[in-house]
């Protein structure tokens, strides 16, 4: 996946249509600065509308129709707005998923649609992907521009890794192995994203999603001038270089992993197939309604333990279970220990992986965080 220069910040048009007769959400289309295009909606909170807004990012062969994600936004919309969205290659957004590596220019999008409905704070979480996504987010998109180091790495990730797991010590293992179990974490990374070319426009597997295609043709405000058809700047002010536009005032993430290429677990193992081989991507494509590139990183991302240094002083939280099935906790332990003091950590007793997972309970208390943390 070859890459241009660097994840630069470009006009975000969106087009919006009415609430959706069902559930009163309002659907939008979404551009990202590299032409993919992102289904997304958003659901007014019970406060202050131009307070904070959620916008969760979901994890791996999710969307934002799916129940699970659908039950986290509603959890969330208890306390402040919900921005939710598909990730490219999941549900009715185009492209392909790069599975992690460009859907931060998804998320980037997202944030700015945020900000144009007149919104003062965002708030980003994530879950698995998204998890890792709204890690990496924050580091490339902060209100004083990029942190050193965001765009280009020039280190590796297995340094990081061994400095944090010498910070842990004698933690524990968390259950698992602390090595990647698989090749990564050796390669050079540097924070462009992929592929060479714009991802295919085209959305497969019966969805039908092209720019300025909304649910209903009539125009729809929400808080903010967002009209079928019109273009809309967050402050009137989107541009290559506003970079607070993009920018998150807080970040929650999720049963994410710490680091790329991890196959120590059978349910990864499982994913890095799904991924990797034809037959995989064909399941994926038809049995999970994923479509994935079939191309390598290169150059490799940014890492999400290479990011959470980068991430201060904007507020962390991060979530993991004790039973997760992918990730065992020396991930949310080396990402935590990553950000030395800068992150709250909690480990959830007898929970599994991301949103399916996470209980009624935890939701709210999420959300709870991110409307006090900013």
């Amino acid at each position: 996946m070859s890459s241009p220069s660097s994840d630069t910040n470009t006009t975000t048009p969106v087009t919006a249509g009415a609430p959706d007769v069902t559930d009163g959400r309002i659907r939008a289309i979404l551009r990202t600065d590299d032409g993919v295009v992102i289904e997304a909606a958003y659901e007014a909170g019970p406060v202050n509308p131009e307070g904070t807004v959620i916008v969760l990012a979901h994890g791996f062969t999710g969307d934002l129709d799916r129940p699970h994600v659908r039950r986290a936004a509603r959890a969330f919309a208890q306390r402040a707005a919900v921005i939710t969205f598909s990730f490219r290659g999941h549900g009715r957004s185009s492209g392909r998923s790069t599975v992690g590596d460009r859907e931060v220019r998804d998320l980037a999008a997202a944030v700015a649609w945020g900000r144009s409905l007149g919104h003062r704070h965002v708030v980003t979480v994530g879950f698995s992907m998204g998890g890792s996504v709204v890690l990496r987010h924050a580091a490339l998109h902060r209100a004083d521009g990029p942190a050193t180091g965001a765009e280009h790495g020039g280190r590796t990730e297995a340094r990081a890794a061994a400095r944090c797991a010498a910070r842990i010590g004698s933690a524990g293992d968390g259950g698992g192995p602390a090595g990647d179990g698989g090749p990564g974490g050796t390669k050079g990374t540097a924070e462009a994203s992929t592929l060479g070319d714009t991802d295919p426009v085209g959305v497969a597997a019966g969805a039908d999603v092209a720019a300025g295609d909304v649910r209903a043709g009539t125009d729809a405000t929400a808080g903010a001038d967002v009209r079928a058809g019109a273009d809309v700047r967050a402050g009137a002010d989107v541009r290559a270089g506003a970079d607070a536009v993009y920018a998150t005032d807080a970040v929650v993430s999720v049963s994410a992993p710490a680091r790329w290429y991890y196959r120590g677990t059978a349910p990864m193992r499982r994913l890095h197939w799904l991924v990797t081989r034809p037959v995989g991507r064909v399941v994926g494509r038809y049995g999970l309604r994923t479509r994935i590139h079939d191309r390598d990183w290169d150059p490799v991302p940014l890492s999400p333990v290479e990011s959470v240094p980068l991430i201060a002083p904007t507020p962390l939280l991060i979530v993991h279970g004790d039973r997760d099935p992918y990730f065992p906790l020396d991930h949310p332990r080396m990402l935590a220990a990553a950000a030395d003091g800068g992150a709250e950590l909690w480990l959830e007793p007898g929970m599994g992986h991301a949103e399916n997972a996470a209980g009624e309970g935890l939701l709210a208390r999420i959300a709870q965080w991110a409307a006090e943390a900013v």
